[in-house]
Order: structure tokens, then C-alpha cells, then sequence
């Protein structure tokens, strides 16, 4: 069977069929920002989906946590209607084009593909995005209203909904409602808006063509936006209470964690959120055409597993650096896009699982990190392996930037300032329905998880968003 080529190797060929006199050299997108992945082309998306075998009973609609129906909109791809394509997709994720291109589909809806049992799962994520970038990225419809719905509960209403965060769940939450006639008013602490979208997802993972597209799609249904309101301390929850019929908080996990090991603060030493900050909102990049340079390393070492310290080591090799990431546990653990992590092996970047720092050497600035190695324990109350230290396997290794990336959790401002209930990591608690202990007020994605799927973050905004519109109308 022949091995199917990477999408960085399709770019590849696809450039040097543009331009036959250039030598592609392995690598060498590396150093650019654009987007590495082109997509499919129509008769490569044809054939894919028609790979397809309409199953009776599709597990891999199970698989999607929002329920898409794939098989439907495969089929319309397979017969080139990427317009019914697309309306199918959007009955249920009216943010396909940003999660098409982020969602963990291998572990989700491809995961679940019956075809995944011969090594052949349809690649449900490219086809999804096909579809969307075939509407020429304005595509937008009436929200389908679910059959189980009466027709006249989507009249226009009089009932106004405030949603804190404009990052995915935010986003979703306020589509469904402005979709069921409500009007929504989406408050967003920085300058900009797309929450994380914006200031920590690379150009190379989600161009900015793309999220803006989304968000104006979002404007057209009638959603306003208030830029630079930091809730807690611009305003509070307890304003939005009184202004407001509901409330909605999708302010993420931005605050990161710290692995608390000597060293963690000296100069080099930076966090994968600050990191991909500077690259994205203030464009350190691309000096002396923005004045905010950021300093260039021989070497970085990123520490962490996740989206995130994929994405900063990426970056990171981007700017010049040889760059490795270090994890702690092994590669069935790491909770990272597959496709991501071919990309970052693709582009010359280093993994060394089992391993974990110890201490970052230097006396002003960072010199060296210090390593050990891990193993695999016995498995803790949530059914994981848990992985633990091997004594005397300690090892330094030469760098002059370190980038941790070893989780998130929320900012405390807001649980602090409504005295809303939450663990002790600061994820705010909410039951079934999305509620808070505050009456009226829903929250969901990464500020109750702690987690940043797009998936996820966008099931909680829709679903919360379901519950606020059933509370007020029967209400």
C-alpha cells in the first residue's frame, strides 16, 4: 500500500510544480509563517470522501462531541455540493472553518471512523475544512432550527445575553443565541478579538484571514463587541447581572502554571503564553517593521506537551533556534494534535519523552537546564500511569532559552471579584446544564477545564447556550 504523503510534503511538490526550476529543500518552510497545510485540492476531497462507507450506524458522529453529521457531508462532498456541505456542518458547529483546523479529529470523529480499525481513517478535519474554504470563507446561513423546536421560538426577543470572552466558547455561545433572535453582547479584555485565537495560536495553525472571517460572520447576525473590558475590574459580574438577562463566561485558562524548580525567573526563562504573545499581538517577528524585537537563540528547550509547547517550539524554530521539547511522559500520553506533532518532527524539531527539568542554570540569564529521566508508575485514581523520576539519571543539557508550557488554569479575577464557586486550581464549577452557583450566570470551555479543545470549548458554549435559551423562555 503506498504510504499518503504529508500535507507539508504535498506543499512541497505543489510549489515546485508552480516552479520547476526551484529546489525545495527539506525544512525550508521553517522559516516562514504562512500556513503549512494548503488543504485538498476538489478531486483529492472527492476521493477521500468517497472512501467513505456510509455506515448504518456512523461512530464517528459519536465520536464528534458536537454531533456533526459526517456521513451527511461527506456525501455532498462526494457529489461536489460544497454549499449542502457546509450547511450541513454549520446545523451543528457554526465555527467550522477555526475548528476544522484545530479540532483533535484522530482522537475524535477519525478516531471513531471505521475505517481507523484497517489504519485508514477518512480525514474527516481536511474534509471539514474543504468544505468551508470552497464558500470562499463568507459563507454564512440562517440557523437550521432543530426539529425538536417549535418554529416561533426563533422570533427576535427582547431578552439581552452578556458573554465574557470572545475566544471559542464565547464565540459559540453567542452564535446559537443570536441565531434564537437574542442580543448578545460579547465583552473581550484585550484590544482585539479572538481570546487566545488571536494571541496564542500561530499564522502557521490558524491564519488570521480565517478567525476574522468567523468573527464578522458573527457581527452579521447582529453580535456586538466591547473590546479592552476586563471583567472584575472594568466591570463586574455583578453588573452584567443587573444589565443583563444571563451571563456567559468563556474567559479561558490564561494564567500558566510554573513547574517550580530553581531558575524558572531568570532571563530566557519565559512561558509559552508571554512567548507566542510577543509573535502574535505585537509582531516581534517581523522587526524592524514592528519595534517590539524579541532576542534570537542558538538553542531553546520547550518543556510541555500540550497544543501550546507545540506551537511555541515551532515558532521558536521559526525565529532560527534548534529547538527540543521535553516531556514527561511517554508519546501515547502527550496530549498534543498528532498532526501537529508530524508537523513539528517534519520541520527538524527534537522530542525526548520520559524526561523532565529539574532546574534552569545560569546566573543572570539562562545557560543550561538540567534534565532527568521519567518513568512510568502505577496507574493513579483516573486509570493513568503517573510518571516519576529515576534516581540519579540527572543530566544538563546546553540552551539559552527555555519555554515552559506545562498547562494553564484561569485568572482569579473574576471567581475573586463575583465570589462564584471554584476549586482550588481556580476552574469555576457549573452542573449539567452549564450553571454557576450564580444565578443566571452559565460558564464553560477552558474556565472549567482548564483545557483548550476547540471542540470542547465550542460544545460548552453551544450548550450552555441551549440552556440559557430554554431558561428564558419558559422563564
Amino acid at each position: 500500500m503506498q504510504k499518503r504523503k504529508s500535507p507539508l510534503q504535498k506543499r512541497e511538490k505543489r510549489d515546485n510544480m508552480k516552479d520547476p526550476m526551484s529546489k525545495i529543500v527539506s525544512g525550508s518552510w521553517t522559516t516562514k509563517f504562512r500556513e503549512v497545510d494548503k488543504g485538498y485540492l476538489l478531486d483529492e476531497a472527492i476521493a477521500e470522501a468517497s472512501r467513505c462507507m456510509q455506515c448504518k450506524e456512523p461512530t464517528c458522529i459519536e465520536g464528534c462531541p458536537i454531533h456533526v453529521n459526517i456521513p451527511e457531508f461527506l456525501q455532498c462532498i462526494k457529489e461536489r455540493d460544497t454549499k449542502s456541505a457546509m450547511i450541513v456542518i454549520r446545523e451543528a458547529n457554526q465555527l467550522s472553518g477555526i475548528c476544522s483546523r484545530l479540532c483533535p479529529h484522530e482522537r475524535l470523529c477519525e478516531g471513531k471512523c471505521n475505517l481507523n480499525q484497517e489504519g485508514k481513517a477518512i480525514s474527516i478535519g481536511c474534509l471539514g475544512r474543504f468544505a468551508f474554504e470552497n464558500e470562499d470563507n463568507v459563507f454564512i446561513f440562517p440557523y437550521k432550527i432543530p426539529k425538536s423546536r417549535k418554529q416561533q421560538n426563533a422570533k427576535k426577543t427582547n431578552k439581552k445575553i452578556a458573554v465574557v470572552g470572545s475566544g471559542l466558547a464565547g464565540l459559540a455561545c453567542a452564535s446559537y443565541l443570536a441565531s434564537r433572535g437574542y442580543n448578545v453582547m460579547i465583552y473581550e479584555a484585550l484590544h482585539d478579538l479572538g481570546g487566545i485565537l488571536r494571541s496564542s495560536i500561530p499564522e502557521f495553525r490558524l491564519p488570521i484571514k480565517i478567525l476574522n472571517t468567523e468573527i464578522e460572520n458573527i457581527k452579521k447576525k447582529g453580535v456586538r463587541f466591547l473590546v479592552n473590558h476586563v471583567i472584575g475590574k472594568t466591570l463586574t459580574i455583578n453588573d452584567l447581572q443587573n444589565e443583563y438577562d444571563a451571563v456567559f463566561i468563556g474567559t479561558g485558562a490564561g494564567q500558566p502554571h510554573l513547574p517550580d524548580i530553581p531558575g524558572e525567573h531568570l532571563n530566557g526563562a519565559i512561558t509559552a503564553n508571554e512567548f507566542l504573545t510577543r509573535i502574535n499581538l505585537m509582531g516581534s517577528h517581523k522587526f524592524p517593521d514592528y519595534d517590539t524585537p524579541i532576542n534570537k537563540h542558538i538553542k531553546t528547550v520547550v518543556v510541555g506537551g500540550n497544543d501550546k509547547a507545540i506551537d511555541a517550539a515551532r515558532t521558536a524554530k521559526r525565529l532560527g533556534s534548534d529547538v527540543t521539547i521535553v516531556y514527561k511522559s511517554t508519546f501515547d500520553e502527550i496530549p498534543a494534535r498528532y498532526a501537529d506533532i508530524n508537523h513539528a518532527k517534519e520541520e527538524g524539531i527534537n522530542f525526548l519523552f520520559l524526561t523532565y527539568p529539574t532546574r534552569i542554570i545560569g546566573k543572570n540569564h539562562v545557560k543550561e537546564i538540567e534534565l532527568i529521566q521519567m518513568m512510568l508508575a502505577e496507574e493513579d485514581d483516573s486509570g493513568k500511569k503517573k510518571a516519576v523520576p529515576i534516581e540519579n539519571t540527572e543530566y544538563i543539557m546546553e540552551c539559552s532559552q527555555v519555554i515552559l508550557a506545562i498547562g494553564q488554569k484561569p485568572s482569579p479575577i473574576i471567581t475573586k471579584d463575583s465570589k462564584i464557586s471554584h476549586r482550588r486550581d481556580g476552574l469555576i464549577v457549573v452542573d449539567g446544564k452549564m450553571r454557576t452557583s450564580r444565578k443566571n450566570v452559565f460558564a464553560g470551555g477552558a474556565a472549567i477545564s482548564g483545557t483548550e479543545s476547540a471542540i470542547h470549548a465550542i460544545r460548552d458554549g453551544k450548550l450552555a447556550a441551549e440552556n440559557i435559551d430554554e431558561m428564558l423562555r419558559e422563564g
